[in-house]
Order: C-alpha cells, then structure tokens, then sequence
C-alpha cells in the first residue's frame, strides 16, 4: 500500500479497507484533495459530490464496524460517466440541452454500485451525448491527457481516462458504442472493457444508438476492472436487452492469468495502413510474449471489417437521430423561445431550443441519420448498413470457430493535440477503426496498455476480443498480458506519466 492512497490499486484498497487499515472517509477524502488538487488542470469532472461521497464512505465504515458482510469493493470510491442517470446529482451528458437537469432516478449500474457501497466521487466529462473521440465535443470544454495536457484523453469517455489516469479516482464507469470505453485507455495507459452486448444493463443509460450503447467497466488494472465488472453486470428486468445470466467469472480470470493452450488470432485487416509505427511496434512485441506465455497465435482475416466504419456512421446517427428527439423543450431539460416572436408554436420553440442546446457534432448526425432514414433512401442506406452489420458479425463467427479471441491494437495512434481534428470528421471517426467492430456483433472487448510509442513518448494499447458472453476470455489474457508487460517495462506503465502539479515534467502544464 502506498502512503498516497491514491497511487493505490482498487484491489489494495479494498484489501486494506476489508483489514482495516485504513477507513473508506480516509480513501474517499484522499482522492477528493486530490481533485482538487489537479483537476483545474485536467477537467476530468463535470459535477464533484463531495458532501455525497463521504457520507457514503462514512455509512460504508459504519457498516463494516457493525460486522456486517460487505462486498470486495465496499468503501472504495468511483467515478460515474455524466451519461448515467443518478438521484440527487446532476446528468448532463455533456451537454447545454441537460444543463442543471437533476434526474428523478438512479441507472441500474449506479444503484449496484451504491448497494455494493462505493461512494461516488462525481460525474465524469465527456463529448455530448456521447458522441465523439477526444472529449473536445463536449459542452463544457475538453478534459486533458494527464500525459500531455495539449493532447485529448480520448472520447467519448475522456473524462472517465484522464480521472484514472490523473489518479483522482481509483476506478471510473463508462459506455461504449463504438470504442468510447476502450480508445480512451488506450491514450491514457488505463484499462477498459466493453462487456457483451446486454451483459452490463442500459437502464438509466441516456442513449445514443441503443443496438450498440454498452456500459463498462474502467480501472488502472486488469484485476481491478474485473472487480468492477462484477459489481456491474448481471440481469436486469428493466432493460428488455439484458442477458438473462449470471455475470461470467471475470475476477476469477484476471486472478488466474492464464493463456496457456489458447490460440489467439492477429486480425489481418486491423494494423496495416494507417497505424503509427510506435503502435504498431508496440503491438507486434505483445504479440511475442503472448507467445512465450504458452498461447499459440495466428492470423485471422474478417474482410467485412473493412467496411465496419461505413455501417457504423449510418446505424449509430439513424439510432441518435431518433434517441434525441425526445429532447423538443416541452417535457425535461432546455427551453429556450424564438427572439422576435410573440406567441411562438411548440414547433418554433422546439426548433429554437434544438439550435441552442446541441452542439455541432450532434447536429450533424442527426441531420446524417434522419436522411439515411428518409423516406426513399432507407434500404439504400440504413438497410444496406444492416446487412454489412450481419456480414461483419459472421466474420466474428468464423474466426472464433479458429481462436479462442482475437487481437489489435486499440486506436491506430498515441492521442493526438486538442483542435487538430476538429474540422475534420472523419479524420477523427478514424479512430475508432479497430474498436467498432465488436460493437457491430455485439462482442467483449477490453484495452490494455502495450507501452509506449517510440515516436513521443504516448501510451498505446492492444484490444482483445471475446466471443459473446465469453467475458472472461478478456481477462485471462488481459491478466497475463499485463503481467508480462510489467516486467518487461520495470513497472506499470502507468508508473512513467510526468507527475501533475510539477511543471518541469508535465507538456502543456
């Protein structure tokens, strides 16, 4: 255990918490000084709760000091995505349309995560409505990479990456629709997992594109997301999607670490073009001591992955184009009137308000999605996605009839400076080329860091995909992988980000 609490792992902490070495209040108030310490200079946080989270940690305590039987990650403190629904909090999923709005209810995820007693620290930063890959679409300004404070944390789950990354929380929520848990820790040096399909519930979750939102689990190390997952998935009668079976045994996996006998599978058409070199060098020497580690590794080719980004950009702002129109200014959220109209119709207030509160991003997808689904322009867009969708999740099939998971990287390069793709769309949907695949089929993914890119210096990572339902795939290999990569590296890789607050060390400080 380090003196600094928040230099500890979730998993020494609960240790030490379940020992009694240390108090949840002491925990939960080491990583509030923390934030406010180093958040001015990050923005990791959108809403920080500290009155809420050490009454929390103060009930956990008392709890404990009665004898009563408490979960393995009781006491430990938790950063909760601005895109999750909680009671007494504000929800603003990055945007001026929820501004102040305080929601009536708790997510599914948040209330597992108040009856296994972490306290909630806060809500995390991120592109509105979840849309985007560098947090800078956000309403509220970017959240900043801790290893470089020019150069974005990644999106849309920016806020969730550089809360772990900056050490303000020992374990962070996010959601991914097509990458947005796993390209931020991928440029942050953390650890991220996109549960299957239904395997984390979406009840409280505001949506995005319903057939591709996933919840999940966001932490420092493997071991320490598996205990995260835990607490977050299993069945949920709220949410119609929601796999009817107990959650598969992660924590089991990451303790065991194991890939001896498993055949991995290099996907062909993920790591060619494209990908900087120092990610790409770091990926190939992963692959090698996954080998010296007992698994047999081959290549796989899934050519349908080729057009996985294409689909994507027509399902997911054909799904947000009808998400969001349930915000028209007459029920929750913003209201603003039309200047220069006396008795304006709810058409010209809600069009008014829909001008105000949206951001360009979200104004252009959903201008994208309501004309893919047009009348007369259906089948050929939203239609023909669909069916791409079915050809990409066969391609997923075949290849699991030859390995037991596959392998990438992450996001085809280390973070890239604040503003240098903001007038470029698809040069920022480019990055998440790897990751949308899984979220086309449904499929676990998870992002570990590979280390760090010879070009500058930057964090890279290496994705691994599970078959559905088959999450604990993940961390067996995640485990092990990790594992080695800490002796290869001399440490965490983590462990070699400048330290905030030291201006000589930190980029942009």
């Amino acid at each position: 255990m380090p003196t600094d609490l928040t230099r500890a792992t979730a998993s020494a902490l609960a240790d030490a918490l379940a020992a009694g070495t240390v108090s949840s209040v002491e925990v939960t108030q080491a990583h509030l000084d923390r934030i406010a310490a180093v958040d001015g200079q990050v923005h990791s946080y959108l809403h920080v709760d500290t009155e809420g989270a050490i009454g929390q940690a103060r009930a956990v305590d008392e709890r404990r000091r009665a004898g009563e039987s408490l979960g393995a990650l009781a006491g430990v403190p938790i950063a909760v995505k601005d895109v999750m629904t909680t009671t007494g909090l504000p929800t603003t999923c990055g945007s001026k349309m929820l501004e102040g709005w305080v929601p009536p209810y708790d997510a599914t995820v948040v209330t597992k995560l108040r009856e296994a007693g972490l306290p909630i620290l806060g809500k995390t930063n991120m592109d509105e409505f979840a849309m985007g890959s560098s947090t800078e679409h956000s309403a509220y300004g970017p959240s900043r990479n801790p290893w470089d404070l020019e150069r974005i944390p990644g999106g849309s789950g920016g806020g969730s990456s550089s809360v772990l990354a900056s050490f303000q929380a020992p374990l962070a929520t996010g959601t991914d629709t097509g990458g947005s848990i796993r390209q931020p820790a991928a440029v942050t040096a953390t650890v991220g997992t996109k549960p299957t399909y239904g395997g984390v519930s979406r009840y409280g979750l505001v949506a995005l594109a319903s057939s591709l939102d996933q919840a999940g689990p966001c932490g420092r190390t493997v071991l320490d997301t598996a205990l995260l997952h835990a607490v977050m998935g299993g069945h949920d009668p709220m949410d119609s999607t929601s796999i009817e079976a107990p959650v598969p045994p992660v924590v089991e996996a990451a303790r065991n670490a194991d890939v001896k006998g498993m055949r991995i599978g290099v996907v062909k058409e993920l790591g060619g073009e494209g990908y900087q070199p120092g990610v790409r060098a770091r990926f190939d020497e992963s692959v090698v001591l996954l080998e010296e580690l007992g698994a047999e590794v081959v290549e796989v080719s899934c050519p349908n992955f080729d057009y996985a980004l294409a689909a994507y950009y027509l399902i997911l702002p054909s799904e947000a184009s009808s998400n969001l129109a349930k915000f028209d200014a007459m029920r929750y959220g913003l209201r603003v009137l039309p200047d220069g109209v006396d008795d304006p119709s709810a058409e010209q207030v809600m069009a008014a308000t829909r001008d105000a509160g949206f951001g360009p991003e979200v104004k252009r997808r959903i201008i994208l999605g309501t004309y893919a689904l047009s009348s007369g322009y259906y089948d050929a867009y939203y239609g023909s996605a669909q069916k791409v969708r079915a050809l990409i999740a066969r391609d997923f099939n075949n290849a699991y009839e030859k390995v037991d998971v596959l392998v990438s990287p992450t996001a085809p390069t280390t973070a890239f400076r604040l503003g240098d793709k903001l007038e470029d769309p698809m040069a920022m949907y480019l990055n998440d080329i790897a990751t949308i695949p899984a979220n086309l089929a449904g499929v676990p993914g998870m992002s570990i860091p590979s280390g760090l890119a010879d070009e500058d210096g930057l964090p890279a990572g290496i994705q691994i995909l599970a078959p559905a339902t088959k999450d604990e795939r993940l961390y067996s290999v995640g485990a092990a992988l990790e594992a080695a990569l800490v002796d290869r590296w001399g440490g965490p890789i983590l462990d070699r980000a400048p330290v905030l607050g030291d201006t000589a060390a930190v980029k942009g400080a």
